[in-house]
């Protein structure tokens, strides 16, 4: 997030109302609920964990043990128990 100069994109008469409420400041103004995105949508994240999740469950069925997992995927084990678990609850 950047900073903007309030007196280069919102109208004198505002910058006059929000300088009643505060004077010389940080102002931050949130996104409106119908611009939100959430949590790793804009970088993909979110789509790159699940995959990765998806096959952690595959290996999983497939034979390989948590210790196995662990070291595949650079996990600890508790991290892989917990993606199996969610895995299993999700495909319910």
């Amino acid at each position: 997030m950047k900073y903007e100069k309030a007196q280069e994109i919102l109208p004198q008469d505002l910058i006059n109302k929000i300088q009643e409420f505060m004077d010389g400041g940080y102002l931050y103004i949130p996104k409106a609920e119908t611009n939100k995105r959430s949590w790793g949508d804009s970088t993909g994240i979110k789509k790159e964990l699940n995959n990765r999740n998806n096959n952690i469950y595959k290996d999983f069925e497939s034979g390989m043990k948590v210790d196995e997992l662990s070291n595949k995927y650079y996990l600890v084990e508790n991290s892989i128990r917990r993606i199996l678990r969610e895995h299993k609850k999700s495909n319910k």
